[in-house]
């Protein structure tokens, strides 16, 4: 019987990595490029942001044939890069591979056309609020996620978030308001 269990344990955690292996590619074909976008609010470099979010996704696949609820993967994945480009941000790394700096991209017609000066100064203000509220703030306002999944995403509680938003844009209003 002993030999059973085990041969089922194997079959169990086998049939597991290929169902992995299909979430994790699922979630980078849905979730890649807005992760990226996510990542550029933390980082300067579009370059660090594209490894942070290669990274987040490199864990996501050592850890994903444990995920029971595929509905919160996204949000488990946002968080990883948030704490990435918290990480990367705290320790003043150029990249996550300790590459010399990148060379500026050329913009492209996206970005060229998003780079105005007041998307720049709300940017810069968001920089300078806590964590937790810009944290917030982008998700809610940029992500268009809801309370609830900015409370997965960040491990916190819904009226947590209700009171980081709220104190967020209220400084960021004084914060925009003083720099015109």
């Amino acid at each position: 019987m002993e030999s059973v269990d085990v041969l089922d344990g194997e079959t169990r955690e086998a049939s597991a990595v290929p169902a992995a292996d299909a979430l994790v590619a699922a979630l980078f074909a849905a979730e890649a490029d807005r992760l990226v976008s996510l990542a550029r609010f933390f980082v300067e470099d579009r370059t660090a942001a594209e490894d942070l979010v290669q990274e987040a996704f490199i864990r996501l696949s050592r850890t994903a044939h444990r995920i029971r609820d595929s509905e919160r993967a996204a949000a488990y994945l946002r968080s990883i890069v948030i704490n990435l480009a918290r990480d990367h941000n705290r320790r003043g790394l150029v990249s996550l591979r300790h590459r010399p700096p990148a060379v500026l991209d050329e913009p492209s017609a996206e970005e060229t056309a998003a780079a105005r000066e007041s998307r720049s100064e709300v940017v810069a203000a968001l920089r300078t609020l806590p964590h937790r509220q810009r944290d917030c703030l982008v998700l809610r306002y940029y992500l268009d996620l809801p309370v609830e999944a900015i409370a997965t995403t960040l491990g916190i509680s819904a009226n947590s978030v209700k009171t980081h938003l709220q104190r967020g844009m209220r400084t960021l209003a004084t914060t925009l308001e003083e720099r015109q």
